[in-house]
């Protein structure tokens, strides 16, 4: 039990706070240990705009998490979001001064130093650089180029750029709400990684995660990442035009979008009508529900159309470039009713829920494969590939002193490191290149934090 890979998923949303502890069984599935929400109340569209009811919604979220598993959380894997987030296409290459000698990880990471060195707008830093295809003397489409002889190593990027304020930000609630930062994910790679198969990344697949703030997507094709974008609306915007809408408020609108609400507005008929209670006495208010489905549809359909637009804008007119296994909706906002429908009807492509029950253990709860928890569940399963154990069993720390933890740990440290050096032809080039630049990143940011105090 003590060498036990437990992870932590820590998803900061606009609307919600969830955190997920839980460890992979023995058949290769995801046992969630605990999951703790709260309400988000210092965040706006992906952003935190308010430090001190960030710490205090991410320590409520944590705290129950814990409660629910029995363990204490050390260090989480955190999502990164916002308006703020923007993606470019880039190539480079080195020249390598020994051809005979074939391609290793130095050689990459050499590769992906350089393009660090790009030049950003003034606060922007680079969160991701993700290698797409390698080209080795000319030789193009190379997946995987360690073990491969050449002397000119190119490869196109995708790299994720986001404001850097904007992420320490992030980092400085996590340290203040007491718990450590074991890694940084886009969270549209993060829900991919939880709904999407690999059959599905093959052939060409747009994933669209529309959140309480924002609405995020990511494209792949032949395996890889070809194109991400974050929309600065989601959810909440709906809620705010039937709040408008129908002079009602917040908590109403929020009911009556999620028991009532359709993208559909064929599907009502003009008598069908709900009454919502009076304010201190006042007249109940009667709302028809085709009013209610015009407005929901009228600002759906504006969120489609833009995410539509980057999906054509990445060239899916292409036949080389065609999306054939279509589009994914998952996140909060894809539980409205016909909003499948709908976007097929806008994008005339073919569209399914994603669920993450696919990674889930049989014996899970079965709200957690709700799309609402796709990012979570994405989350987790990055801390898991890290290797980190995220979470300690609180029975063990109340029996251990200090000192037997500290003594332990070395013992464990070669058993984990001898597969990682056995086998680099199991782990992909770029799942390495991930780890190798969050371990960096995540030190960048530490570094920052403490300097800062």
């Amino acid at each position: 039990m003590k060498n036990e890979n437990i992870a932590v998923g820590l998803d900061i949303g606009t609307t919600k706070i969830v955190a997920m502890i839980g460890r992979k069984n023995e058949y290769g599935k995801l046992e969630i240990l605990g999951v703790g929400k709260s309400k988000s109340l210092g965040v706006h569209r992906g952003v935190v705009n308010n430090i001190t009811q960030t710490i205090q919604s991410i320590q409520t979220a944590i705290a129950e998490a814990e409660e629910n598993s029995g363990y204490m959380i050390k260090d989480v894997v955190v999502g990164i979001a916002g308006q703020h987030i923007r993606s470019i296409q880039h190539s480079d290459y080195i020249s390598r001064s020994n051809p005979e000698e074939v391609i290793c990880d130095k050689d990459i990471e050499q590769l992906i130093g350089q393009v660090h060195k790009l030049a950003m707008l003034p606060g922007e830093e680079i969160i991701h650089v993700l290698p797409q295809e390698f080209k080795i003397d000319g030789q193009a489409e190379i997946k995987e180029p360690i073990g491969m002889y050449g002397g000119r190593l190119e490869s196109s990027f995708h790299v994720v750029v986001g404001h850097a304020a904007s992420i320490r930000n992030v980092g400085r609630c996590i340290q203040s709400a007491g718990i450590e930062l074991s890694g940084l994910t886009l969270e549209p790679l993060a829900s991919s990684d939880a709904v999407l198969s690999q059959e599905e990344k093959e052939a060409g697949v747009a994933l669209i995660d529309i959140g309480g703030g924002t609405t995020d997507l990511a494209i792949f094709k032949d395996g890889i990442i070809r194109h991400t974008a974050v929309i600065p609306f989601g959810g909440n915007v709906i809620t705010d035009d039937i709040k408008e809408g129908c002079s009602i408020i917040e908590k109403q609108a929020e009911l009556l979008k999620v028991k009532f609400g359709s993208a559909w507005p064929g599907e009502n008929k003009d008598n069908e009508i709900v009454s919502i209670p009076g304010l201190r006495g006042r007249e109940p208010k009667e709302i028809s529900l085709k009013n209610l489905s015009k407005i929901i549809n009228a600002r759906v359909v504006e969120i489609i159309e833009q995410v539509f637009d980057e999906i054509k804008s990445y060239g899916c007119d292409d036949p080389k470039k065609k999306l054939i296994a279509g589009i994914v909706l998952t996140g909060g906002g894809s539980q409205l009713k016909h909003i499948k429908q709908l976007v097929e009807y806008i994008t005339g492509m073919d569209t399914r829920i994603g669920y993450p029950n696919e990674h889930l253990a049989g014996n899970s709860d079965e709200e957690m494969s709700s799309p609402l928890y796709a990012t979570a569940v994405g989350l987790m399963m990055n801390s898991i590939n890290n290797n980190t154990k995220s979470a300690i069993l609180m029975s063990e720390m109340e029996q251990s002193l200090p000192k037997e933890v500290v003594v332990e740990e070395p013992k464990n440290e070669p058993v984990a490191e001898a597969p990682k050096a056995a086998a680099p032809k199991n782990e992909s080039t770029e799942n390495k290149i991930k780890r190798s630049f969050f371990d960096k990143y995540v030190e960048k940011i530490k570094e920052f934090l403490d300097n800062a105090e």
